[in-house]
């Protein structure tokens, strides 16, 4: 039987209709959490939000599409007009695309929706997780941060070189690491904490829009051997309900233990230009 451990916490999982965002939603009803299913489609947040209430649970769907910034800062007024506090928020959201698309803002979709998301819409439910007794961000990011040896800090956007899916995922998927570091720093002396994590070579619907290699990768090779949606949110749900975690901040798991990430993401220089970058492109700069 699931022990209630976060009975009347409000917590935040975008992303949160399919693959490890609908399993971490899931779970974290089961243990008494009122979620905020957020993802693009109204319909499947509706459904997902009604399987929580069915089994017993309490939720509240808000859809929003979150490569836009505007789409972004509409579920968070939402969530700060609806609840006093915001307990865990768990930035799950995320997307590779076959071929190079730009936001409606003019951002690379990857990099829009991957990382820009969490950079904003944690930016905005600051003062809600402060109102919290104790709070945690997770932040969803992939062992496959490791093949990046280069941030193009000029070429955000792929407009010179050539774009690569792959290559895009696996920048986006490092700024979310060094996003996670950036961060646990000025939250130190808080009571929030905040740590990312590798959720494991998951079988979802995730990237099955690609095509060549890489699609035959999806569709093959991570369907055959990959972990199932459940197994690979055990790690998300770890780090937003375990009570061994409470005091950790700044690091980064797999399989429920902390590991090192890629010696770039510790790079405080590229993780400050990340972050001023980020601000800019946001417009929350100052």
């Amino acid at each position: 039987m699931t022990q209630r451990t976060l009975e009347g916490r409000i917590a935040v999982v975008t992303g949160a209709t399919s693959g490890i965002g609908r399993a971490t939603a899931l779970a974290l009803a089961r243990m008494g959490a009122h979620v905020v299913i957020v993802s693009r489609s109204p319909q499947k947040c509706a459904e997902t939000a009604a399987q929580i209430v069915q089994a017993g649970g309490s939720a509240t769907p808000i859809a929003a599409d979150l490569s836009s910034q505007r789409g972004v800062r509409s579920v968070a007024e939402q969530i700060r007009a609806r609840f006093p506090r915001v307990d865990v928020l768990v930035n799950n959201a995320g997307a590779i695309f076959g071929e190079r698309r730009l936001s409606e803002d003019g951002i690379e979709m990857t990099w829009a929706l991957n990382h820009l998301s969490y950079f904003l819409l944690t930016h905005l439910l600051l003062d809600a997780l402060k109102a919290a007794p104790t709070a945690r961000i997770v932040n969803v990011s992939s062992d496959a941060h490791f093949a990046v040896r280069r941030i193009p800090f000029d070429d955000l956007n792929f407009e010179r070189q050539p774009y690569r899916a792959f290559s895009a995922y696996s920048l986006s998927k490092l700024a979310n690491v060094m996003f996670t570091y950036a961060l646990a720093r000025r939250l130190e002396g808080t009571h929030i904490t905040v740590n990312a994590l590798h959720p494991g070579a998951v079988a979802t619907n995730f990237g099955r829009e690609l095509g060549g290699w890489w699609g035959w990768v999806f569709r093959v090779l991570v369907s055959r051997f990959a972990l199932s949606p459940e197994q690979g949110a055990q790690t998300s749900i770890y780090l937003a309900s375990a009570p061994e975690v409470a005091q950790q901040s700044g690091l980064y798991f797999d399989r429920c233990k902390p590991k090192r990430s890629s010696p770039l993401s510790y790079n405080r220089d590229a993780q400050e230009r990340l972050w001023a970058i980020s601000a800019e492109q946001v417009q929350l700069a100052g």
